[in-house]
């Protein structure tokens, strides 16, 4: 735990770790504070000039896209199979990140997997708070901030917490609210994970199966992000950059829109598609031998002036360390992995 930062420190007069802690016991979160109507944020959650990423160097949508790519077709044609393969080979080798269309999982599957979200969140404190911990053993959990005592700022954002793979809580676990969209969701997604690490293997230069066959595709954790309205906007984030550590994360988010991702020496937009899903490259596929692959940071800069959701699906690894070892010779990351604030 970090120990109490004073004005000398981060320029603001507080007893940091006193607010910290007032704030987790409050177990209200970050919605607890905009349902009380505070019009000034809490010092807790002043992003460090030095984080604050600059706007100067956010580029216009005309200017840099995100690839898009189209999954339509991509098991009845061999040769559009290829295609498409190529297609998610040149993102990840330039981008680390991408959408999909076409990709089978139903529009009001998504839409009621974001309007499930709401529905927690939104919830009384009186409801919310048994699910509220930071235990990392439990299965279901809401909290704010995985790392609240940890980070330089806490980012104004709170999130379901549910790890669905490999052991799946029981159903009576999960939030009523929410419980078989939650269920639904994370069953078509698997699926759909398992499709597209088949495809990035393949773009590895190996059999489709390779990493499924090692059960890299066995860990899923499921985390749904609520970002309320925020009174300062201009003054902290709905998450600090950071990069994730898993082999790739399936993001949905909703219309308002607000993510974006490093390239170039830039902050890019990804503007919401509707139907779409973001691909984000994590640490696990981060670069091979061959240097095939890229993993840049991203994160989310929202408005923060109307509310804003969206949930990541991970796709993590529970593998024996045997098995990591003959994943090694493929590829080999160049920093420690660690979690930047994805949760």
């Amino acid at each position: 735990m970090n120990p109490p930062m004073n004005s000398a420190q981060n320029g603001l007069n507080y007893d940091r770790e006193k607010e910290l802690k007032a704030f987790d016991e409050s177990k209200a979160g970050v919605k607890g504070l905009v349902d009380a109507g505070i019009e000034k944020i809490p010092s807790i959650f002043v992003t460090p000039d030095e984080i604050f990423p600059e706007r100067s160097r956010s580029s216009p949508a005309a200017c840099l896209q995100i690839p898009v790519v189209d999954l339509k077709d991509l098991n009845k044609n061999g040769i559009r199979r290829k295609e498409i393969i190529e297609e998610i080979k040149r993102a990840s080798e330039t981008w680390g990140f991408f959408q999909i269309v076409n990709h089978g999982i139903a529009d009001d599957v998504l839409s009621e997997m974001i309007d499930g979200t709401r529905r927690f969140h939104e919830q009384p404190k009186e409801v919310k708070v048994e699910f509220y911990s930071r235990d990392n053993n439990r299965k279901v959990k809401f909290n704010s901030n995985f790392d609240l005592h940890q980070a330089k700022a806490a980012n104004w954002r709170d999130t379901l917490i549910c790890e669905m793979a490999p052991n799946a809580p029981d159903s009576q676990e999960l939030p009523a609210v929410c419980r078989e969209i939650l269920r639904e969701y994370t069953m078509q997604v698997k699926s759909l994970g398992i499709t597209l690490l088949g495809l990035l293997t393949e773009g590895l230069g190996l059999k489709p199966n390779h990493l499924i066959d090692m059960d890299c595709a066995k860990g899923q954790l499921l985390t749904c992000h609520y970002f309320p309205a925020c009174p300062e906007p201009n003054r902290t984030l709905g998450v600090t950059p950071h990069s994730d550590p898993d082999f790739f994360t399936i993001v949905l988010q909703d219309q308002v829109g607000g993510l974006q991702v490093f390239h170039q020496n830039m902050w890019v937009d990804i503007p919401p598609v509707p139907g779409a899903l973001v691909i984000n490259l994590g640490d696990l596929l981060q670069v091979n031998r061959n240097k095939k692959y890229s993993i840049i940071d991203f994160f989310h800069l929202f408005r923060l002036l109307n509310e804003s959701i969206f949930n990541d699906h991970r796709y993590l690894w529970f593998a024996k360390s045997e098995i990591f070892d003959s994943i090694r010779p493929i590829w080999k990351s160049k920093r420690p992995l660690q979690d930047n604030g994805a949760v």
